[in-house]
């Protein structure tokens, strides 16, 4: 992880180090996806558009001028001990002039169950909130996502709604339903001057 820049943010947690897209992601990155395809693909349509490494590659340096230009903040994450590529948490479709974003994540199949996508958000939450001055976060999700509706609620978030058959199914015909969780910064503040 060494040439960093210093400027853009980075975050350590027990077992993750959290950075920013960087020039070179692009083999870990499509590695890692074509090893998760079958799992990631019933959630994430855009696995199947990821056919090479070079298109990776592409993807890393697009999504990290994105984040220079603070309108898309993708962060990678890597497992501390051995480097590997561990998966990706975003924030997405921002609204500065709220401020809102919409988080949205996925691991690699060999990381997941462990904990790894509750240790990697923990410290990404003050920083939307804070550093950011984040209004409300959305996550949204599958109703059929058991998994991702669980973290949203171990994080803190509250189903705000349901929305019907306002998306295209991902692996069958027709339409499927999306789950909206959302957290605001007030909650989020009071939750931990609550736990300190």
């Amino acid at each position: 992880m060494n040439g960093y820049p210093p400027s853009l943010p980075t975050f350590q947690t027990e077992r993750l180090f959290i950075r920013p897209p960087m020039k070179g992601d692009g083999d870990k990155l499509y590695e890692s996806v074509q090893f998760s395809k079958q799992e990631l693909v019933k959630w994430l349509p855009w696995v199947n558009q990821m056919v090479s490494s070079s298109q990776a590659e592409d993807a890393v340096q697009f999504a990290h001028q994105q984040f220079l230009d603070l309108t898309d903040l993708r962060f990678h994450l890597f497992e501390k001990d051995t480097l590997s590529f561990a998966g990706s948490v975003g924030f997405h479709e921002i609204k500065w002039r709220v401020p809102r974003l919409e988080i949205g994540y996925w691991l690699d199949v060999r990381f997941q169950g462990k904990g790894y996508m509750f240790e990697a958000i923990q410290p990404l939450l003050p920083f939307a909130f804070h550093q950011l001055s984040v209004h409300r976060l959305e996550l949204r999700c599958d109703p059929f996502n058991k998994k991702s509706r669980a973290l949203a609620e171990k994080l803190g978030f509250s189903l705000e709604a349901i929305l019907k058959e306002n998306e295209r199914a991902t692996i069958t015909s027709g339409y499927a339903d999306t789950c909206i969780y959302v957290l605001f910064q007030s909650t989020f503040t009071q939750k931990k001057s609550t736990l300190s």
